[in-house]
Formats: structure tokens, C-alpha cells, sequence
């Protein structure tokens, strides 16, 4: 059945988390395909007001309960975001953090007899067939409230991306690890 103008749209309810996750996803993905980890600290807009005045105009009539992401500049490059997730702590100003990575996705098999090189392993992975690109944007607050949004790059569209909560258990308890005192 036809929808037409005066039939109301759906839009799903999220959590203010949810919504910071979506639009920050959106923003990473304006930027394409190929790019490096992207790591976003988050704070509720009420309190990013009441410590940077000088916000309000970018913030505009942003909800004060809402939560908004800052890209955190000058990530180290690393082959291996666990080892650098190990190394990052949070001052208490910060409600939460948010990481966007790009992965490759094999079927179970084809991880079944590659070479012993890691350089090598990853480079059969990368010419597989059946390998899929996707990017991760994993957030969570310190309250433990976690969200977790998979785009392919065989289906980069904005309304074809998946959210859920244990899309990326490892990376969301590894970010949580990085809010603990």
C-alpha cells in the first residue's frame, strides 16, 4: 500500500545514547570508506553548557539531556585498538566514550587454515571473496548503558544500519574498562 504525505512516519524511540551513537555513526560515515579509528568522548549537553559557555551557539537549541560526542584528536595509529583501549582513561567529566572502526567480516571458514604470520593471515583474509567491510561504532556510559550500530559498506545506507546492544561485546566491555576510576 502506497504511503502518502499525510500517513505518519514511524521513527523508532532511542535513548539519548542512542541518538548520540546514530548521529555520530552518520558523521563518521559522511567522511567514506578507509579510514582510521575514530575515538569520541561524550558528555551531556547541561553539563558541556555549564563548563564551555562558549558552546551555546554550536550547541544552539540542542535538548540539555541530550548527549553529545567530541571527536578526540591525534589517536595514535595502532594495528591493535585493544592494546590502545588499554591505555586510555577518562576524567570524571566525561559521561562516556564512543569508537568507530572499520573490520573485515570472513565466514567461519575462511578463518580455517591461514598462514601463521599475522601480515599474512591478514592479507588472505583481506583478498577473501566472501569477505564483507563493515564499520562499528560502539558508545557506552559509565552507568553501563551501551550501544552498538554495524554498517557494510555492501549496504551503505543510513537507513540499513543495525543497532543493537552485544553486536561487539569485546569492544564495548574495553571501552567500559577505559571509564573505570
Amino acid at each position: 500500500m502506497p504511503q502518502d504525505d499525510s500517513t505518519p512516519q514511524v521513527k523508532p524511540v532511542l535513548s539519548p545514547l542512542a541518538e548520540a551513537a546514530v548521529d555520530t555513526e552518520r558523521h563518521v560515515a559522511a567522511a567514506g570508506w578507509d579510514q582510521a579509528p575514530r575515538l569520541f568522548a561524550i558528555a551531556r549537553n547541561a553539563d558541556l553548557l555549564q563548563r564551555e559557555p562558549a558552546l551555546a551557539e554550536q550547541l544552539g537549541a540542542a535538548d540539555p539531556a541530550a548527549y553529545s560526542t567530541i571527536e578526540q584528536e591525534g589517536v595514535p595509529q595502532t594495528s591493535n585498538i585493544e592494546s590502545l583501549l588499554r591505555q586510555l582513561a577518562w576524567p570524571p567529566e566525561v559521561d562516556g566514550v564512543a569508537l568507530a572502526i572499520e573490520r573485515i567480516v570472513v565466514p567461519p571458514e575462511a578463518e580455517r587454515d591461514l598462514p601463521d604470520k599475522p601480515e599474512e593471515a591478514s592479507e588472505a583474509l583481506a583478498a577473501h571473496p566472501d569477505r564483507s567491510d563493515v564499520r562499528l561504532l560502539v558508545a557506552v556510559l559509565r552507568d553501563g548503558e551501551s550501544v552498538c550500530l554495524l554498517r557494510q559498506r555492501a549496504n551503505d545506507s543510513d537507513d540499513k544500519v543495525a543497532i543493537g546492544n552485544d553486536i561487539a561485546p569485546g569492544l564495548v566491555h574495553a571501552l567500559q574498562v577505559t571509564l573505570e576510576d
